[in-house]
């Protein structure tokens, strides 16, 4: 079981939020089975990590994402999508439900494509900056996502913090200096160079830090969902 490392995403000042990704896709191994289809895929980064588990991949996005998509299928999320009801195993979407103007046809839609007895797997934000502006509406309380889930018809549903207050504090931190590196080349270097061990250190302490966090929920960068069909 492996995952790979070459995120584009993935850099000096951030390596926590994938590490601790990752921990959380290894967790969920036992949901991944038959047909998986990827909502919002964007680049595929994790395509040959699912495709250890499941028989078949399929992603979709839409043409005018920010990223380089993979698609298998062109879609609009916030519009009826073009797959068939049923032929799911499992539906998985990470990082994709704050972007959609729509978010409840999405999980509609998971439903609808998924098998009786299917899974999704689901990541969103909760104290996150802004990004792929103006392609970012909502944030999601666990509350708000049990309520949109079970309106699509999901049971079984978990909610997970996916950090605590020293994690989210770090990673905060991290992005908003991240933003300083500019310049020249050596400028960039000289800065990165004050920097890279205050990230690094933040990164490592941070998860132990939040053991001291005695309600995750309440200051989580994220959550992750699982819930069946």
């Amino acid at each position: 079981m492996k995952i790979s490392k070459k995120h584009s995403n993935r850099k000096l000042h951030n390596w926590l939020v994938y590490n601790i990704g990752d921990k959380f896709l290894l967790k969920n191994v036992p949901l991944y089975k038959g047909v998986m289809y990827d909502l919002g895929c964007g680049e595929a980064p994790y395509k040959d990590f699912f495709l250890q588990y499941v028989d078949q991949y399929v992603g979709a996005d839409w043409a005018g994402s920010f990223h380089e998509t993979k698609a298998d299928v062109a879609a609009d999320l916030n519009k009826p999508i073009p797959i068939d009801s049923q032929v799911a195993d499992t539906v998985i979407s990470l990082s994709v439900m704050e972007h959609l103007s729509e978010p409840q046809n999405m999980l509609n839609e998971a439903h609808r494509i998924l098998k009786p007895g299917g899974n999704i797997i689901l990541q969103v934000p909760w104290q996150w900056w802004i990004h792929e502006a103006p392609y970012d509406f909502f944030r999601y309380t666990p509350y708000g996502l049990k309520y949109m889930l079970e309106k699509a018809g999901f049971a079984d549903i978990v909610v997970e913090a996916q950090s605590g207050f020293f994690t989210t504090w770090v990673m905060k931190f991290n992005y908003f200096t991240r933003r300083f590196v500019r310049g020249p080349k050596i400028i960039r270097a000289c800065i990165i160079a004050v920097l890279l061990p205050i990230w690094w250190l933040g990164q490592v302490l941070a998860p132990v830090l939040d053991k001291l966090d005695r309600n995750w929920a309440l200051e989580a960068s994220g959550y992750y969902v699982t819930a069946k069909k």
